[in-house]
């Protein structure tokens, strides 16, 4: 199979890379110009059965016509695409401005989802971001040395109910806590943002009459309806070393809907830091 690779930044456009020309797949990349690593041409001088195209964000119509050319029928999503960026510095094509007019809401999954129908329509399939790497889902429990102490347990159920109600409108997947308080909600920022926010936001409070505690939970949960083909809950090093710059001491994610990149290395990190790490079950959306 020719599988088409819809690059966005970080690891996780390699991985998928990898995982797919290790089960024999030639691969097309679609190189976003606005966020792709520029190493990804050097995977594909150095293999010729990647081939990579580099486009902007905005270029709905070459991306079609890309894949067409190529021969792909089905297409994966791996990597993020910084949501300020869909709504501040592309250009859209004719057929992105079209699909753009037309949404109801501009939210993640109603702009992605969009997409996704548009690529159907002209016979490519976009298929699950977690497919070549689901050894990479957490499974659930503690993933650390350290579990979660009691603090931090009554932190994760209580992030665990917002987190829930705030992905379930599609706003962002993670949230930070301290002494069973929100400090910090994630919208078009990111994750890392996301928390170290937070960090700032305890850090103005040093000093001050304040009743949280100087340990900060992060909870990231999918969303209650996830769509397994785009925005999958990821977590990395670059995320436990955020946390630990802004003072976090224990992460909550979902299981068997969250990808863990490069687990040993963070689990390493996370132990030396005394980070605990936890995989809970599912979230079920709120009545």
């Amino acid at each position: 199979m020719k599988l088409g690779l819809i690059a966005g930044n970080g690891r996780f456009p390699f991985l998928l890379l990898d995982a797919a020309r290790a089960e024999g797949h030639s691969v097309v990349v679609a190189a976003i110009k606005e966020e792709t690593d520029a190493e990804i041409d050097q995977r594909a001088a150095a293999d010729p059965e990647i081939t990579v195209h580099w486009l902007s964000l905005g270029e709905l119509s070459r991306l079609i016509e890309t894949f067409q050319k190529e021969g792909v029928q089905k297409a994966v999503m791996a990597g993020q695409v910084k949501h300020k960026q869909i709504f501040s510095s592309i250009r859209p094509d004719w057929r992105l401005a079209k699909l753009l007019m037309n949404l109801r809401t501009r939210n993640t999954d109603m702009l992605l989802g969009a997409v996704a129908k548009v690529l159907g329509d002209e016979g490519i399939e976009l298929i699950s971001s977690t497919s070549f790497l689901e050894p990479l889902l957490a499974q659930e429990g503690a993933l650390t040395s350290r579990r979660p102490d009691e603090d931090e347990r009554k932190n994760i159920e209580y992030g665990l109910s917002v987190a829930g109600a705030v992905a379930g409108f599609d706003i962002g997947q993670t949230v930070v806590v301290a002494g069973q308080a929100c400090v910090a909600v994630e919208a078009m920022e990111g994750t890392d943002a996301t928390i170290k926010r937070a960090g700032r936001l305890m850090d103005s409070l040093v000093g001050d009459a304040s009743t949280l505690e100087r340990r900060l939970t992060v909870v990231k949960v999918a969303k209650p309806n996830q769509d397994m083909r785009f925005d999958v809950p990821v977590i990395g090093l670059a995320t436990i070393e955020t946390m630990i710059r802004a003072g976090a001491s224990c992460l909550s994610v979902e299981a068997g809907r969250t990808l863990l990149f490069e687990r040993e290395t963070v689990l390493e990190r996370a132990n030396q830091a005394g980070i605990a790490i936890v995989a809970t079950p599912r979230v079920t959306k709120a009545e």
